[in-house]
């Protein structure tokens, strides 16, 4: 629960310092600008707090780990609700708008996750899980996307050092293997998800490995 929290307010801290030239830089998400991964970020909250107060009656069905679906693909862009997203946030025009919603959204998701009994079941996507493992697969949520932030705004501040390593422990858990020792929290992320393609020097410590990436997570 306090790393959920402290991953979503460093998130959001690091978009409030953005200058409102780098909303149009682009992100680590394929196809996404910065200001259109930042309306992303709007719904997330928005989805959190949907999710808190969805109480289930029947036993969980997943926990932070099995929350997440694995593809071998990346996205293209063309899935409706990525393309949504990209009108919604060119809607916007000005930054200071999206900053602001994302800011009084988001303020709120966290409060709710702050109030969450960890314990209850809640219900999201067709899933039972408690809120604490919920709120854990967060960490990973919030995580991947601060890299995606700041994947070409490399003033801003990136994700504590705490979410990165949680974040790898998960992403681990999700492959079924550990990375090698040697690669840095933030290298597993990016290249296990397929943020960017390994070096050569890393391909071959990645051995058999190598060869099943990406790991596409939604």
């Amino acid at each position: 629960m306090d790393l959920f929290s402290r991953t979503w307010a460093e998130l959001r801290a690091a978009v409030a310092a953005l200058p409102d030239e780098d909303f149009a830089k682009p992100s680590g998400c394929r196809g996404w600008l910065v200001r259109d991964l930042v309306c992303h970020l709007v719904i997330d909250a928005q989805d959190v707090l949907i999710t808190l107060v969805t109480p289930a009656s029947t036993a969980s069905t997943h926990d932070a780990v099995t929350y997440w679906a694995v593809a071998d693909t990346l996205p293209s862009g063309d899935d409706p609700l990525d393309a949504l997203i990209v009108r919604l946030a060119a809607a916007y025009e000005d930054p200071a708008l999206l900053k602001f919603h994302l800011d009084d959204v988001g303020a709120a998701a966290g409060r709710a996750a702050g109030l969450a009994d960890p314990g209850t079941r809640v219900r999201t996507q067709d899933m039972v899980l408690t809120a604490g493992d919920y709120l854990a697969a967060y960490v990973l949520e919030w995580t991947l996307h601060h890299l995606d932030l700041v994947a070409h705004v490399p003033s801003a501040s990136g994700p504590p050092a705490a979410g990165l390593a949680r974040t790898r422990e998960m992403l681990e858990e999700i492959a079924g293997t550990a990375f090698p020792a040697s690669f840095p929290d933030e290298d597993v992320l990016r290249v296990a998800t397929g943020r960017r393609s390994p070096t050569e020097t890393e391909a071959a410590e990645l051995g058999d490995l190598a060869m099943r990436l990406p790991f596409v997570l939604g």
